[in-house]
């Protein structure tokens, strides 16, 4: 039950409550059928044992008059439509009793009350008229029904505005940060709206003021990063000049990470999908290496793949560049249609994938990479709807991309 949502939980138990009433009706509606058989067939046999008891007595025409009026009968006179009702008529009930016999014709809708005693015999025509009660408590019961069904549409148009919401919450999960929650009203989901339209405005201008300090931030280093690499080349070759260097270009590079992480966690950015080839994808992240490109060995099934080249291949170099930081020997670089690994020798990692999926986290921190490179792959692969694997062989650590 918890896991059902607002509006199903409504339909069920309108529905329920709905089935309810119908199936209640219904028995109650054949219960009455019963009842009222059984109380007419009562009254029968009291109009007849008070009739076939009083018959020797030869009452008067005014108390048979009377006496027809009050139990709502009506002698049947002609002898024509007694032979009628006798071979036509369908028999529903019949009886005898110290008093004399009894039965019980029934021609459509009409009911014959047909006595004989001793060579007297009377035939009686049931004037009472039919009970309203079936009909009052459909009627009630429609009406009742109405007013629930009422109730239900008005609590459906109620829900309405906060399914709307909920499409706007999503589109705004989805990366449209310029979404603007348009329900207006002063019940709790206007309210929950408002909030949430200025929770929106709140989030975009932090991302806004993010994305500026990121952009101006790179743009700054990047002018006395370039001043002091050119200033290292005017150095006198040495130990000093190589530290230098080394220094400038990781800066660099941790400027390009910084730009790649801006970039592609961007809640607008969408990948531009072509099709290429694993071998023009390869050569593209080989390209990008700042480490030893001679330590990997490449065996590739050049085959025809659609993707974003440019992330595919970004995500390769930060797998080979960790590989090639961490591993003992020479990295081993396995590539088809349908995955990617990134092989190296060494020691399993010491915290599960998740660990180093997260920004800034390295296996040794005294390592000279800044923690971004999985970080940077996990973004790439969820943009891609990709999957990254990692498992530990043989005294191997490998990193596999599942591209199917």
């Amino acid at each position: 039950m918890r896991n059902i949502s607002v509006s199903a939980f409504i339909n069920m138990l309108f529905a329920l409550v709905l089935s309810m009433l119908i199936t209640a009706l219904f028995l109650f509606i054949s219960w009455d059928k019963e009842k009222q058989k059984k109380d007419e067939l009562n009254r029968y046999k009291l109009i007849s044992n008070i009739l076939l008891s009083t018959a020797q007595l030869n009452p008067t025409e005014e108390d048979k008059k009377k006496f027809y009026q009050n139990f709502h009968v009506k002698p049947v006179s002609l002898n024509e439509s007694r032979l009628l009702i006798l071979s036509k008529g369908k028999v529903i009930f019949e009886g005898e009793s110290v008093y004399g016999r009894m039965q019980i014709f029934a021609i459509g809708e009409n009911k014959y009350i047909y006595l004989k005693r001793y060579g007297y015999n009377l035939m009686l025509k049931d004037m009472q008229p039919k009970s309203l009660r079936v009909q009052i408590t459909i009627l009630i019961a429609i009406l009742i029904a109405t007013l629930f069904i009422s109730l239900y549409i008005a609590i459906i148009r109620k829900l309405t505005p906060l399914k709307k919401l909920n499409r706007q919450i999503e589109e705004f999960a989805n990366g449209n940060m310029n979404i603007k929650i348009t329900q207006k009203s002063n019940d709790e989901i206007g309210k929950i709206a408002q909030s949430f339209d200025n929770a929106i405005y709140h989030i975009r201008t932090l991302l806004e003021s993010k994305n500026l300090f990121m952009r101006n931030m790179m743009h700054e280093l990047k002018t006395p990063i370039t001043r002091g690499r050119i200033a290292t080349e005017m150095v006198e070759d040495g130990i000093g000049k190589e530290t230098l260097i080394r220094a400038f270009e990781r800066m660099n590079e941790l400027i390009g990470d910084l730009a790649h992480v801006e970039r592609i966690t961007t809640q607008d950015f969408k990948p531009l999908i072509a099709k290429t080839t694993l071998s023009d994808i390869i050569r593209s992240s080989i390209t990008l290496l700042i480490s030893n490109k001679k330590k990997i060995d490449i065996k590739i099934e050049d085959e025809a793949i659609t993707t974003d080249s440019k992330l595919l291949a970004l995500a390769i170099k930060n797998l080979l560049d960790n590989a090639l930081k961490y591993g003992e020997e020479e990295v081993t670089l396995i590539a088809n249609s349908n995955m990617i690994q990134v092989i190296s020798v060494g020691k399993s990692l010491e915290h599960p994938l998740s660990y180093y999926l997260e920004p800034f986290t390295q296996e040794e921190k005294r390592n000279s990479g800044f923690g971004l490179g999985l970080y940077i792959v996990d973004n790439i692969v969820n943009r891609l709807n990709y999957k990254l694997k990692y498992f530990h062989k043989n005294g191997k650590n490998i990193f596999e991309l599942k591209l199917n």
